[in-house]
């Protein structure tokens, strides 16, 4: 294994090796021991410590690929170690070793900047699984920038967009669970495969389902997996999503809608690291990342009896809101650019159609409760409807902006509307009577079929 050192050497560094090496801190000689062998044998040299005092001291020493601690020790708390490293050398993971349970303390590691942990007692194949995803984060440390370019995007040059790409850039370095928060079409799962792209889990399988889309009967099954035969319909083992997502990120949208029933074994899932299929007494061991997503509140549904408070606990270990578009509406032009080219792709048309300087201004005034969906919904519906090369502001068909209490009139001294003289297929008198274009009047006509 090549060294992938997490900074580079200077003429004052040890002599380079062509082994990663690992910080491991503990002052349980026989725990040393044991990680000292099982790094030995995937080519890993251990540089052991004792104390955090000692740690801190290996750290100026030399760089490494990743450190190991444990919770206690002798002169501190090894939360204390992790917030120095993520202080001092942020681009270095460093993982927690807890006691047996003790989420917790797993928990704390992870918000202060752990990249994952595990139990004692040490589980081998855990362990090396671990260090293999550390080792991933430190190569790509030290490698150039740069990526895929088919990966995801955020488009935006806004202030917001800017936090949301750093703060995504960080929880990706992270196995801690992720509660991506915000309003429908916001961009939520579009967040989590951004953190599963840019993180070591990168070349494993992402995940996504939308818990509010199964029946309530067929969510365990759909998530753990069900054995012939155990229940009606269940004609042939069936792996869950859990099992599908093994060694990438299981992304569960809408997470609120699931009944409390599967919320008890999600729970457990999560702690245990292992699921059991439906029909079954045996639990598998998984290897999963878990990033969830809801527009609803959990605080409040947790006070409400529908969300269990120890899974909410579980799943928000570090919290992502994706902001409104109305809290960007300096990034709806670029916006807007992207997706009328993406409109015109798909409908193999020659080329994007253009925003008159009108239409751009109505689309920044307008509050956008669908958000960036909505904007797609909004412009696919103005290709549909403009007959030029140019989206104009009746092409949007976008409703007027509610009057101000300066503009209203109190409802009872607004006058009966005089009748209107039928139309009498007359489209220019129809569209008027309707508020809307020619335009906008065709496309609906032609909708109904009766055009």
């Amino acid at each position: 294994m090549q060294r992938m050192p997490y900074h580079r050497r200077t003429q004052t560094d040890p002599m380079p090796t062509d082994k990663a090496q690992a910080l491991v801190v503990d002052d349980e000689t026989d725990i040393l021991e044991l990680l000292r062998i099982t790094l030995a044998r995937m080519e890993i040299r251990a540089v052991t410590a004792t104390s955090l005092v000692e740690a801190r001291a290996r750290l100026v020493e030399q760089p490494f690929d990743l450190c190991l601690t444990d919770m206690k020790l002798p002169d501190g708390s090894g939360i204390e170690l992790i917030r120095h490293i993520a202080a001092h050398h942020p681009e270095l993971p460093v993982a927690m070793i807890t006691a047996y349970g003790n989420m917790d303390s797993a928990i704390e590691a992870m918000k202060a900047g752990a990249f994952d942990f595990v139990s004692k007692p040490v589980e081998l194949q855990r362990l090396r699984q671990l260090v293999a995803a550390a080792l991933k984060l430190s190569h790509r440390a030290g490698s150039e920038p740069g990526g895929d370019s088919a990966a995801p995007q955020l488009l935006g040059a806004s202030p917001a967009m800017d936090h949301i790409r750093q703060l995504i850039a960080k929880l990706a370095r992270s196995q801690a669970p992720v509660f991506v928060t915000g309003e429908s079409g916001t961009g939520k799962e579009l967040a989590a495969r951004l953190i599963h792209a840019q993180g070591p889990r990168r070349d494993g399988p992402f995940v996504a389902l939308n818990c509010g889309a199964i029946p309530h009967d067929l969510v365990e099954s759909e998530l753990f997996g069900h054995k012939k035969g155990s229940f009606t319909g269940a004609s042939s083992d069936k792996q869950g999503l859990f099992q599908a997502a093994e060694g990438g990120t299981l992304f569960l949208d809408e997470v609120a809608e699931l009944p409390l029933q599967t919320q008890v074994k999600l729970l457990r899932a999560i702690q245990e690291k292992a699921v059991r299929p439906v029909g079954t007494q045996r639990e598998l061991p998984v290897d999963v990342r878990l990033i969830s997503a809801s527009h609803r509140d959990l605080n409040a549904e947790v006070e409400r009896g529908r969300f269990r408070q120890d899974l909410f606990y579980r799943i928000n270990v570090i919290e992502l809101r994706m902001p409104p578009l109305r809290e960007r509406r300096g990034d709806i032009p670029a916006l807007a650019d992207w997706l009328l080219a993406r409109i015109a792709e798909k409908s193999g048309a020659d080329g994007p159609l253009r925003l008159a300087p009108e239409a751009l201004t109505a689309l920044a005034r307008h509050p956008f409760p669908g958000n960036v969906r909505e904007l797609e919904n909004i412009l696919e519906r103005a290709t549909a409807l403009c007959e030029h090369s140019q989206i104009e502001i009746d092409d949007l068909y976008l409703p007027d902006p509610a009057p101000t209490h300066h503009d209203a009139a109190p409802d009872v001294a607004a006058p009966h509307p005089a009748p209107a003289e039928p139309a009498h297929w007359d489209h220019a008198a129809a569209a008027r009577r309707l508020g809307m274009s020619q335009r906008s009047l065709h496309y609906r006509l032609s909708r109904l079929g009766i055009e």
